[in-house]
């Protein structure tokens, strides 16, 4: 049987209403609130709705499963409190269940109203009064969503305030652990993208192309550069297929609506290369770890072929990338060299704002929103994404940002100052980037280590977060994901464990008598 599941963001939505009309909910309201938590917005098995007690399905118009309505507000104290005693049985039956067939949760496991005693809760309907009294004195009451990340359900904020319903103004944060891959039509077009000069990547590329082109009958995207790699023309499994094969021409050739799916075979740098190639709309991003560190690239290539397989059949977690708008405004445009760069580009992990070839301090000022925050007096600035925190910020003394998390990261290299910490801004900002007029000296900008250009007197760099992330597969999850390259990349917190306590046992028995000698005999005695 399939678990039935309704909108977290309905939950004690009786109580919500509520609080559009007046600054607190009702008695009843509370009380129904309560209920339809435990029984409208669980996990509940469907086939579970016959076991309920006779009471529930009597009152259908108070409780019901699975119809999506609300549970009517103006049921009597005593139905409340009849229901709640059975819903308490109820739910003592399958607590501690383990199967798949038994499992009777509830909302109110996370939620501060709920006592850890089941009797208790089942006799919180003893004196409604003096319950709906607790509620309104507990600080932390309403129940958490399931991840920090996601939008709050609270609108208001004591007797006056509350949030300005304006869509232009109000950013809506997704839970990412409801970020899933799904597929509206099947996935027709692949784009792979190989390490270049890694002769140990080629075979696992031939590999995957034949396998997509032979067995999934997918249409297979790769660079030009590949068709003519003249370590593949001796390779007969790959002549075999590339007169099938799509080429592109990284600059030439537009991607956009062409590819529905990206595979990278190598390190972080295709991953960052896939981002380049489509600077708008990103498809997902698949990412094999065949390079040197490989913090972006969680699967593994030896089981590619049922990974992949998951993966198109819509198995799987997003980890939704943000990415940093980067436009480049200049003082005076016909000083620009039209043969250069664009100037409008999109980053994944950072851009870096630094002095150059020039022996003097970078001098630059840096704006937010508008405001001057402060003259940035050093080796120059890395403006980052969360996932652009744990490359080059993280050299130069920055926190590591979860990828979920909305933020800008803004950090110092080599400041002339001690006091000159890394800070992190909130992802709907405008940050500008300008020199100083006491600068001696220009500023080169460089985009995920690219395109780099010079930024003269009164050229400004606007920097803001994109709303076109790059949707990056997951092996397991976001949370698992992330720490896994934290611990095998980074070798996060690695140190030697502690000595317990019983080895050191003999040195437990010491007085404060003891001398530093007797102290350093019975360590070599130990040791010994």
């Amino acid at each position: 049987m399939l678990p039935y599941h309704r909108d977290s963001h309905s939950m004690h939505s009786s109580m919500y209403q509520s609080m559009s009309r007046k600054t607190e909910p009702s008695m009843e309201e509370y009380m129904s609130g309560q209920l339809e938590s435990l029984f409208c917005n669980s996990p509940v098995q469907v086939g579970a709705e016959s076991e309920l007690p006779e009471l529930f399905r009597q009152h259908s118009s108070f409780v019901r499963l699975g119809s999506g309505s609300q549970c009517s507000s103006t049921a009597s104290k005593w139905q409340m409190k009849e229901a709640w005693t059975a819903a308490m049985n109820l739910r003592r039956t399958y607590r501690d269940s383990d199967s798949d067939s038994g499992v009777f949760c509830n909302s109110l496991d996370s939620s501060a109203t709920a006592s850890p005693d089941i009797t208790a809760e089942a006799q919180v309907f003893g004196d409604p009064d003096q319950e709906y009294s607790c509620f309104r004195r507990r600080s932390n009451s309403w129940p958490r969503t399931r991840s920090l990340n996601a939008p709050s359900p609270i609108q208001q904020f004591g007797p006056c305030g509350r949030i300005m319903k304006n869509s232009a103004l109000v950013m809506t944060i997704q839970d990412p652990a409801s970020q899933r891959l799904t597929w509206y039509k099947p996935p027709l077009s692949v784009l792979v993208i190989k390490k270049v000069r890694d002769v140990s990547v080629l075979q696992p590329f031939v590999q995957l192309v034949r396998w997509l082109m032979e067995e999934k009958r997918m249409v297979v995207f790769v660079e030009e550069s590949v068709m003519d790699d003249s370590l593949l023309q001796n390779n007969s499994d790959f002549m075999s297929v590339r007169d099938k094969l799509m080429s592109f021409s990284d600059g030439k050739d537009d991607l956009t609506d062409k590819i529905d799916f990206i595979i990278c075979l190598g390190g972080d740098g295709t991953l960052l290369y896939a981002s380049l190639l489509f600077q708008q709309s990103v498809p997902p991003v698949m990412a094999f770890h065949l390079g040197s560190l490989g913090f972006l690239t969680p699967f593994e290539f030896e089981n590619f072929q049922e990974q992949v397989t998951n993966v198109l059949e819509g198995h799987a977690a997003l980890t939704l990338r943000s990415r940093l708008r980067c436009i480049i405004m200049r003082k005076n445009e016909d000083t620009s060299k039209s043969s250069g760069p664009p100037t409008n580009l999109l980053v994944l992990n950072e851009v870096v704002i630094d002095r150059g070839p020039s022996p003097y301090l970078s001098n630059i000022d840096l704006f937010l929103d508008g405001k001057h925050i402060t003259s940035v007096q050093g080796d120059g600035l890395i403006v980052s994404t969360p996932t652009g925190s744990t490359a080059y910020a993280v050299a130069a003394g920055a926190s590591m940002i979860h990828p979920s998390v909305p933020a800008i990261m803004v950090t110092p290299i080599c400041p002339h100052s001690l006091s000159f910490r890394p800070i992190v801004v909130p992802a709907g900002v405008e940050l500008k980037i300008m020199l100083n007029d006491d600068s001696r000296n220009t500023a080169w900008v460089s985009f995920d280590g690219r395109n780099q250009q010079e930024l003269l007197a009164g050229d400004s760099l606007r920097v803001t977060t994109s709303i076109y992330p790059v949707p990056s597969i997951c092996s397991q999850d976001q949370i698992s994901d992330w720490f896994d390259s934290l611990a095998e990349c980074l070798h996060w917190n690695v140190r030697k464990r502690q000595k317990h306590l019983d080895e050191l046992s003999d040195l437990t028995h010491s007085s404060s008598n003891d001398t530093l000698d007797s102290l350093e005999h019975q360590m070599e005695h130990l040791e010994s």
